[in-house]
């Protein structure tokens, strides 16, 4: 039976809008000067994660998933793709503002296994930073009036945020992050993007990045709506945990670590991201080092296993 926690290495994208945070502080060796994303637990076709121990090492997640669907308490060859897709974004220019489908939208019209609902913990952000989430339309006949005539003030709904935010994005919100602001995404395992406004950027070569306003006017739910989330927080000795979100997708949470705790795996897998500080993972007495800026998933063959230190985390795992 696999008794290893799972490590991963990221991917990276080069965007528009990246910069040279992700080594600057995650120590990462990243490729580009503007390298915006880290897909750091990813089975996506478009940049699947590659495995760094065990007997899978120098596989994919995606080669994991196809093959030995027991370490996510699947069939062995699963008809679905990996649920899941986390990222670390750095955004030092404005993304653009966008909108992802849901998962029948994607299916029937863009022909995608899935939609795209996602959330963000900030781990950091400057003074002032802010978010685009939301609209200010109450019809659809206004949203799309607004979108024709460009008037990016009166359409955005704007929030400021800070280190330690979570903000849930399900399909059908509008939304962008914002310059100075470094986050990681958990969202459903899909790259489908619907870009409403760019801010009329060029590239390298003087074009503009293409738009897909009529399928944003299709897929944008209007009014918009605020979720309204349950979150609730459970205190051990030398641990806390915060439920962040429990939706359709996915469940997302925040520990933090100040001693050791013993935790018994109750989902079919757990994708843990290590946010700051060091720490040990310990499975059948064996140790395995962690600190900020590794990303490893714990496999359904694992039931029990403990961690010591001082470290944060964000955990995640896809709902049933």
């Amino acid at each position: 039976m696999y008794q290893e926690p799972i490590f991963l290495e990221p991917i990276f994208k080069e965007r528009i809008w990246g910069g040279q945070k992700l080594h600057t502080e995650f120590q990462y060796s990243i490729p580009y000067d503007k390298t915006g994303e880290a897909w750091v637990i990813s089975a996506h076709e478009n940049g699947p994660s590659k495995i760094t121990n065990g007997p899978l090492k120098g596989q994919t997640l995606r080669d994991a998933w196809q093959n030995h669907g027991e370490l996510f308490s699947q069939p062995q060859k699963p008809t679905e793709e990996y649920p899941l897709l986390v990222k670390i974004l750095d955004a030092n220019d404005d993304l653009s503002v966008q909108v992802h489908p849901d998962d029948h939208y994607a299916s029937e019209v863009a022909n995608e296994s899935y939609g795209k609902t996602e959330c963000w913990y900030v781990l950091n952000a400057e003074e002032d930073a802010e978010l685009i989430i939301g609209h200010h339309a109450q019809t659809r006949e206004e949203l799309e009036q607004l979108i024709d005539r460009g008037n990016w003030d009166h359409l955005l709904r704007r929030i400021n945020v800070q280190p330690g935010d979570f903000v849930y994005v399900p399909s059908g919100t509008i939304h962008a992050i914002g310059k100075g602001i470094v986050i990681l995404e958990t969202q459903q395992s899909s790259d489908i993007t619907y870009r409403v406004y760019d801010y009329d950027r060029t590239d390298a070569q003087g074009n503009k990045r293409k738009l897909h306003l009529e399928q944003a006017k299709e897929v944008t739910t209007v009014p918009h709506e605020t979720p309204q989330l349950n979150q609730t927080e459970r205190v051990k000795e030398g641990f806390i945990e915060k439920k962040l979100v429990e939706e359709a997708y996915f469940s997302v949470y925040h520990w933090t670590l100040n001693g050791s705790i013993e935790q018994t795996r109750t989902e079919d897998f757990l994708q843990v991201s290590v946010i700051q500080g060091e720490a040990t993972v310990i499975v059948d007495e064996v140790t395995y080092n962690i600190e900020k800026g590794d990303h490893f998933i714990i496999p359904a063959t694992i039931s029990q296993f403990s961690l010591q230190g001082k470290a944060e985390f964000i955990v995640s795992y896809p709902s049933k």
